[in-house]
C-alpha cells in the first residue's frame, strides 16, 4: 500500500497553520496524482509569484507546471521521479566533460525557440529534452566522437555507481577523471553547421536516435520521430512529436546550413544592417526564406522527373535499335 497525503491549511490569531492526514491508497501513481493536486492547489493560491498553475496528473509521469513570475523560470513539480533525476545527472555529466556541449545545446535551444519549434504548451512540439539528446547524439557521431556513449559510461562505472531504478539499469560512471577526453578539435562554428546538415538529411522514416550505444537504429514503430529514452529503453521520447512538427524542423536545418555555408561567400555589408551567419538563423522565418527549401526541394523533385524521362528515352532508343539490329541479321539470314 502506499500513503496518501492530504494537507489542511488554516489560519488561526494572524498565523497559518497546517494540517496532515495520511491515509492508505491502491497505488503510487495515484498517490502521486493526489499530492500533486494538493501542491497544485497550494501553488495556485498560495505561491508568491507563481502563475498558470496546470495539474497534468493523468501524463505516463504526473507533474504540475507553473511559470514563476519573478525569475521568469518555466517549472515543472514532481515527485518520486528517481529516473528523471539520474537523467539530469547524465546531462550534466555530458555537458562537463566538455565546454561546447552546454554551448551547442544553449545554440539549438534558442534557435528552436526563434522559429517555434518549441514550446511551453504540451503538444506535438519538439521538446527541449529531445533537442538536447538530439545534440548529444550528433557529438557521439562525429570523428573522433566528442562524447562517450551511454554503454561505454556504463563500461567504466564501479561498484557504486551501480544503480537500477524500477527494473531498469541506470548506471554510469559518475567520476570525471575516468573518462578519456575527446581528441576532437571542431570548431564549434563548425559544429553548429555540420548539426544542421547532419539532422536535415537524416532519415528520419526509418531510424532512431540512441545514446546508449551512439548509433542510428531501425525505428520500432511508426512514430516520426523516435528518440529512445536513455534508461527507459523502451520507451520513445519523442512520441508526441507530429509528422508537421518534424518536417517543419527539418526544413529550417536545411535553411540554416545553407545561411551559414554562405556567410563566408554572400556576407552583406554592415551598412544594410542586415544580419548574417549565426544571428541570421536566429531571426523568426519569413516567407522569402522559407521558400528557399521549397524551391530547392521542387528543383529536386523536377531533377528527378527529368532524369527519369531522359532514361526512359535512353533506354527506348536503345530498344529500338537493338530490335532493327535484329531483323537485319535474320533479313540477311
Amino acid at each position: 500500500l502506499f500513503m496518501d497525503l492530504n494537507v489542511f491549511i488554516f489560519q488561526t490569531s494572524g498565523n497559518f497553520l497546517t494540517e496532515f492526514q495520511v491515509k492508505n491508497v491502491p497505488s503510487e501513481r495515484i498517490a502521486t496524482q493526489k499530492i500533486l493536486s494538493v501542491i497544485g492547489e497550494c501553488l495556485d493560491h498560495f505561491g508568491p509569484g507563481c502563475v498558470g498553475v496546470q495539474k497534468i496528473l493523468n501524463a505516463r509521469c504526473p507533474l504540475v507546471r507553473f511559470s514563476h513570475q519573478a525569475s521568469g523560470f518555466q517549472c515543472d513539480l514532481t515527485t518520486n521521479n528517481r529516473i528523471a533525476l539520474t537523467s539530469s545527472e547524465l546531462l550534466y555529466i555530458y555537458g562537463t566533460l566538455d565546454s561546447r556541449v552546454r554551448a551547442l545545446v544553449f545554440g539549438i535551444r534558442c534557435w528552436a525557440r526563434a522559429h517555434s519549434l518549441t514550446s511551453s504548451i504540451p503538444g506535438a512540439w519538439i521538446t527541449n529534452f529531445s533537442l538536447t539528446m538530439m545534440v548529444i547524439f550528433f557529438l557521439q557521431r562525429r570523428s573522433p566522437p566528442i562524447l562517450p556513449t551511454l554503454d561505454s559510461l556504463k563500461t567504466l562505472a564501479d561498484a557504486e555507481d551501480k544503480c537500477t531504478i524500477e527494473g531498469n539499469n541506470c548506471t554510469f560512471v559518475r567520476d570525471l577523471s575516468r573518462i578519456k577526453p575527446s581528441g576532437n578539435t571542431e570548431t564549434l562554428e563548425l559544429l553548429l553547421k555540420e548539426f544542421f546538415e547532419y539532422f536535415g538529411n537524416f532519415a528520419f522514416n526509418k531510424n532512431s536516435i540512441n545514446i546508449r550505444q551512439g548509433r542510428e537504429q531501425n525505428k520500432p514503430d511508426s512514430s516520426p520521430l523516435y528518440i529512445q529514452n536513455p534508461f527507459e529503453t523502451s520507451l520513445n521520447i519523442s512520441k508526441n512529436v507530429s509528422q508537421s512538427q518534424l518536417q517543419k524542423f527539418v526544413d529550417l536545418a536545411q535553411e540554416s546550413a545553407w545561411v551559414l555555408q554562405q556567410k563566408d561567400t554572400d556576407r552583406l555589408s554592415v551598412s544594410n544592417n542586415q544580419p548574417w551567419g549565426l544571428a541570421a538563423i536566429l531571426l523568426p522565418t519569413v516567407p522569402n526564406r522559407r521558400s528557399f527549401t521549397k524551391k530547392k526541394r521542387k528543383r529536386s523533385a523536377n531533377e528527378s522527373v527529368r532524369n527519369l524521362l531522359e532514361s526512359l528515352k535512353s533506354n527506348r532508343t536503345a530498344n529500338f535499335t537493338e530490335t532493327n539490329e535484329k531483323r537485319t541479321v535474320s533479313t540477311q539470314t
